[in-house]
């Protein structure tokens, strides 16, 4: 997953299978630059991602059934545990601050047409609303 800070400045990739967050520079003409680890996550797997407003980016992650809270430099600040993998993520609701996290069992790629359907949607409340790219919107305005 890639996530964008809502200065429109950096852009967060996971690395599901180097274990981190990668960040690069935004330039005017969008051109990539300043690429750096963001976040070593040690033995998880980031998969989808979003950004909070202060600043920390949440992590689905699918073989270790959670999603993660992570700060700038790798501290992890929050986790939510899941009986299946998780594979994405996303800060919305009313306030923003609901965590949606798209779920299912995983048994690797030659069971995922065959095998019964076992997705979910779950929802947590967060300690801080979303911002920056992708974004949620409520269809308001």
């Amino acid at each position: 997953g890639m996530a964008v800070t809502p200065d429109n400045r950096t852009m967060i990739v996971a690395e599901s299978h180097a274990n981190r967050l990668t960040a690069f520079d935004i330039a005017e003409d969008g051109s990539l630059a300043r690429r750096r680890v963001w976040a070593d996550l040690g033995g998880d797997y980031p998969d989808g991602i979003c950004i909070d407003a202060e600043g920390c980016v949440w992590y689905a992650d699918v073989p270790n059934q959670h999603c993660v809270r992570v700060r700038e430099g790798g501290m992890k600040l929050d986790r939510v545990e899941a009986d299946r993998g998780c594979f994405a993520c996303m800060l919305g609701g009313p306030d923003g601050r609901t965590l949606y996290i798209a779920a299912a069992e995983w048994r690797g790629f030659e069971h995922m047409i065959s095998d019964a359907r076992t997705g979910q949607v779950l929802s947590v409340e967060a300690p801080a609303p979303g911002v920056g790219w992708p974004a949620y919107s409520s269809g308001k305005r």
